[in-house]
């Protein structure tokens, strides 16, 4: 894993990729630091963190669309199958590479505070817990970027749906109003759900008898469910769906709460997305 870590931190610094984030980065944190803070004579720090969280919808996927294509349109993804390193060490190295780039990138714009402090009171445990939310949401944007960079072929629909699919945990919780609350609704977006790892069962193991033995167990539990305890299909689809809210976690670090259950959920989030990351990467050996 190191050795994977070192390699992909250096290509980031010999490539225009690194400069790209740092700069792309920099340059929109730096505008909105002036236009916000300094020309107003604001130290309302509050109001450029707001602005910074929204600059990641843009640049994370510049930060992850060549992580695995880059592998892929030069032929050394064999090399990584192949090759000594076990696929976690290869998809942890790449992550925290990325992660890394990020972290300075942050560590960067901790400057600013620094100098608005000279000029007025800022509210420290606010803005440190701010800092360590966006690194942990960071994280979690990395990790789906690192996810869709394996199943795309080409850099820029790797960064396309990367955007897209940042965009989607932002808006998710604006979705949520109109999704249908009914039991019926519940009930087919629950077999949906099912569906889809019995899916990933059967194509990863291609075994009709295991499948159908675990599709039999979960449609008795649905069924059970469904007879006995139905009023939790009652807007299950919103439910569900805000499990996908990023956004939503982040407001008790905006305020300089570090909550345990949003720490736990940001570390798991990007731990699920590292696993099926691996995952497609195990498929791709065997295939």
């Amino acid at each position: 894993m190191l050795a994977i870590f070192k390699k992909e931190l250096k290509t980031y610094f010999l490539t225009l990729t690194g400069w790209i984030f740092l700069a792309v980065f920099l340059l929109v944190s730096g505008i909105l630091f002036s236009t916000q803070l300094v020309f107003p004579g604001n130290s309302q720090y509050t109001m450029f963190l707001t602005g910074l969280l929204f600059i990641y919808v843009f640049v994370i996927p510049l930060l992850t669309m060549r992580i695995f294509t880059d592998e892929k349109r030069f032929g050394t993804d064999q090399l990584l199958l192949t090759g000594p390193s076990n696929l976690w060490g290869i998809v942890l190295g790449k992550f925290l590479a990325a992660l890394a780039v990020f972290l300075i990138t942050i560590a960067v714009t901790f400057i600013y505070p620094v100098l608005l402090s000279f000029h007025g009171k800022l509210d420290w445990p606010m803005i440190i817990g701010s800092y360590f939310g966006f690194i942990l949401l960071g994280a979690a944007f990395i990790a789906i970027g690192v996810f869709i960079s394996q199943v795309s072929e080409g850099v820029v629909s790797a960064a396309v749906l990367t955007l897209c699919a940042i965009v989607i945990t932002f808006i998710i919780d604006f979705m949520q109003q109109y999704m249908p609350t009914t039991e019926l609704s519940g009930l087919v977006w629950a077999v949906i759900l099912i569906a889809i790892p019995l899916s990933w069962l059967y194509t990863s193991g291609k075994n009709w008898a295991v499948t159908a033995a675990v599709a039999l167990v979960l449609a008795a539990v649905l069924l059970f469910t469904w007879f006995f305890g139905r009023s939790l299909f009652i807007g299950l689809i919103g439910k569900s769906m805000g499990w996908l809210s990023l956004s939503r976690r982040f407001g008790s670090f905006s305020i300089g709460i570090l909550s345990l259950d949003a720490i736990l959920y940001y570390l798991s989030f990007s731990g699920f997305f590292l696993f099926l990351t691996v995952q497609s990467l195990e498929k791709r050996r065997w295939s």
